[in-house]
């Protein structure tokens, strides 16, 4: 698509500006390493836009700091007391979920995130943000933790102009259909695969 010209322009009564403008549903899985880091470049697009931006992570635990976390927050912060950029939510699931009553207690991860898509599909119904990253989400629809049929009617059903983007691997069939933008990560080569471990900068 050279200069961000599409090969079609269907023939659906909108007009340029008004198709442009549609909310997009994005998903980001295979094997590949960069599923969420380019996500999160899609986040800070959002945030320098001014939306109001959440991140929701569903595996990685409450204790473990990532990189994208300490730059969002401080993003967040430049927000706040500058006026710049747009606000920034960050939550993690089990303990790390800010509306949850369970706090300090261990929760179970199949019950943590169903609260987790709970929360989600409340703030969807009420457009509490403009743009949510749901990082690693395709495991518990995978794993039998969330209904992949219900994500996907809220999903589709989503009001207003909310974009989402998911990532993790094996993204189900149902959800790929569902998306208007879809990226396969194919792993083609990565450090692993001669024993190095992840390291800083890279990872995390």
């Amino acid at each position: 698509m050279p200069q961000s010209i599409p090969p079609v322009v269907p023939n659906d009564g909108l007009t340029t500006r008004t198709r442009r403008d549609q909310p997009i549903l994005a998903v980001h899985t295979g094997d590949g390493k960069g599923k969420s880091t380019a996500a999160f470049g899609m986040a800070l697009r959002a945030w320098n836009q001014g939306f109001d931006t959440a991140v929701f992570q569903f595996v990685k635990s409450p204790r473990w700091k990532v990189g994208e976390e300490a730059a969002f927050a401080a993003l967040a912060s430049a927000h706040t007391d500058r006026g710049i950029g747009g606000p920034v939510e960050w939550h993690k699931m089990g303990q790390g979920w800010s509306w949850s009553r369970k706090q300090g207690a261990e929760v179970d991860h199949a019950a943590a995130a169903a609260e987790g898509w709970r929360e989600i599909s409340r703030r969807l119904a009420a457009q509490q943000h403009r743009f949510y990253l749901l990082d690693e989400f395709t495991y518990p629809m995978n794993w039998g933790w969330v209904d992949t049929d219900e994500v996907v009617e809220t999903l589709r059903n989503r009001p207003g102009k909310q974009h989402v983007v998911i990532t993790g691997r094996r993204a189900p069939q149902a959800l790929i259909d569902a998306a208007n933008l879809v990226t396969e990560m194919v792993k083609v080569a990565h450090p692993m695969d001669t024993g190095q471990k992840g390291q800083r900068g890279i990872e995390w």
